[in-house]
């Protein structure tokens, strides 16, 4: 019989493929920070469902290390956008492709 950490085990992994998949193969900028958005969400559920289904659950160490991913992509994400942002003001574009100023 299956036990339910398998099966977040599986949500999870699904969630980071689709999230690889996002960042490999999309030429948008945003898209790409929405697809590491959703490889990082999908190592959260890791971190709490082995947290939880561990043999000590009483101790909050997966919770910690949660808050902590949550804290990193958060600041992740606002330096992305900001980098975005200040990029597509002087290159009017968000493809990653065009995206060759800094090319030596």
């Amino acid at each position: 019989m299956a036990t339910p950490l398998i099966g977040y085990l599986l949500v999870a992994a699904l969630i980071f493929a689709i999230g690889l998949a996002g960042a490999l193969t999309r030429r948008n900028a945003i898209l790409v920070l929405i697809g590491i958005e959703l490889m990082l969400n999908a190592a959260n559920l890791n971190l709490i469902a082995f947290w939880r289904y561990g043999p000590h659950p009483e101790v909050l160490t997966g919770m910690m290390f949660a808050i902590f991913s949550i804290a990193v992509a958060a600041a992740e994400a606002a330096v992305g956008l900001g980098l975005v942002i200040s990029i597509y003001r002087h290159a009017k574009t968000t493809d990653l492709d065009q995206m060759n100023r800094m090319k030596g």
